[in-house]
């Protein structure tokens, strides 16, 4: 890892989580994974401290550890998942275009937190749904818990790795930390709970209705009667799905930029269909006949099965879209699959050709500006010396005029952007991020 990239982490775990868990997620960055007393010595900070600051690393996928064949614990940094932080903000705003504003604070409630279970981040989001509408309307939980099953099914969140209940029966000694698993087939199953009630509004003080400090109620459900019914269940959000819909949208505008906008819709559709099917990491899609492909196209999308038939021919021709003869007994008919690993790397190669082209477009405009600004101090500097010589008004106005209209709009352009960043920069960049970070993922798998 980096300095730059070092430096970043550091202002990001300052920013979200203090000076203390700032000092001990960097301490680990550094210095790779340690066991507790070992970073309590080297950072200086005492072990109830440091315990806590690891409690929120580890609270937020950004610290892992692993307990080794002596029995001692180290812990180590996640430095990716630090860094995909700088991304909150983009996760959030995606599912707020995808689900509204119930999905963009469930994902938010989740990154916030790290893990909640699906009773707490419903409640919390109720009542802060009721906050923003008019008096005397509220928001129903089971609204919410309905976009929390979406968000789920479409693998948007997940959940967490728990330990498992043989581990808890165990008679012997407890071990140094406790073994997390998660069933793959579980992942996205969401808990059949009951939740009834809706949202309410925050009072001025720290205490709720019946007068206890929050801190200080029990684990109890809407009705304060009975324990909560998912206790033990933790979500959270599932980044490397919303790097796959991002890199999918890379894809499709790619195709609608080389093609025309019913090819982009029709690559949309087969990823739509493979997304929640195929892996993030997988360098295919799944293989979609048209007959499928055709019944999944969205409702209005006028076009025949024989147009459709067409377009998939052109596309196939396309090294991203290949096609994949199966041959049945009494005829042959084609799979498509969305070649995404190909896909990627065409548009990563992209990406680079556009950095360059903007570097050395970059190149010739600070030499033109260097030439004008020196142009422009030429010219000053004689209207300065003519001025003090007492020149007529004629003579200084045939030296003005040696910087010509368009050369004074560009001088002024110059000024008034010196200091602002290209937005085709930063869409760069995060494109190079999301491509790299599958190809490298995928590659990995292989």
């Amino acid at each position: 890892m980096t300095q730059a990239e070092i430096k970043l982490c550091s202002l990001l775990l300052q920013e979200h989580f203090g000076e203390i868990v700032e000092k001990i997620g960097v301490h680990l960055i550094r210095t790779g994974s340690q066991p507790l007393r070992v970073i309590a010595h080297d950072t200086g900070t005492s072990l109830d401290q440091v315990k806590k600051a690891l409690c929120v690393l580890v609270q937020h996928n950004l610290v892992s550890y692993q307990v080794h064949k002596r029995g001692v614990v180290e812990y180590e940094a996640q430095c990716s998942r630090v860094l995909r932080m700088l991304r909150y903000p983009r996760y959030i705003y995606t599912t707020k275009t995808l689900y509204s504003d119930t999905g963009e604070l469930i994902v938010e409630e989740l990154l916030l937190n790290g893990k909640l279970t699906m009773s707490a981040v419903v409640k919390k989001v109720a009542d802060r749904l009721t906050e923003t509408m008019e008096d005397g309307k509220t928001m129903d939980y089971a609204e919410v818990s309905n976009t929390f099953v979406r968000l789920a099914d479409t693998h948007f969140v997940q959940r967490c790795p728990s330990v498992p209940t043989t581990e808890n029966s165990d008679p012997g000694p407890p071990p140094p930390a406790p073994t997390l698993v998660i069933n793959e087939k579980d992942m996205y199953l969401v808990p059949k709970l009951s939740l009834i009630g809706k949202g309410k509004r925050r009072r001025s003080s720290d205490e709720d209705a019946a007068g206890e400090p929050k801190a200080k109620r029990p684990k109890y459900t809407t009705d304060n009667k009975e324990p909560i019914p998912d206790d033990g269940i933790y979500w959270q959000a599932n980044l490397d799905r919303f790097h796959q819909h991002f890199r999918d949208q890379a894809i499709v505008s790619a195709v609608a930029n080389r093609m025309d906008q019913t090819s982009s819709e029709i690559v949309r559709t087969m990823l739509r269909m493979s997304e929640i099917t195929t892996s993030s990491s997988a360098p295919f899609t799944q293989p979609l006949s048209s007959n499928e492909i055709f019944r999944s196209l969205p409702v209005g999308y006028n076009i025949s099965k024989q147009v459709l038939d067409q377009y998939l021919t052109l596309l196939a021709d396309d090294p991203e879209i290949p096609k994949t003869p199966d041959h049945a007994p009494s005829r042959t008919f084609y799979l498509y699959t969305v070649n995404i690993l190909s896909a990627a790397r065409m548009l990563l190669h992209r990406c680079y050709k556009s950095i360059a082209n903007l570097i050395e477009r970059r190149q010739f405009e600070t030499k033109e500006n260097k030439r004008l600004l020196e142009k422009s101090q030429r010219v000053e500097a004689i209207i300065a010396s003519m001025q003090a010589t007492g020149a007529e008004e004629a003579q200084l106005q045939e030296i003005e005029e040696m910087i010509t209209a368009p050369e004074r709009q560009q001088l002024e352009t110059l000024k008034r952007n010196v200091n602002k960043l290209d937005a085709s920069e930063i869409q760069v960049d995060e494109t190079i991020f999301l491509l790299e970070s599958y190809i490298e993922c995928t590659m990995k798998r292989q």
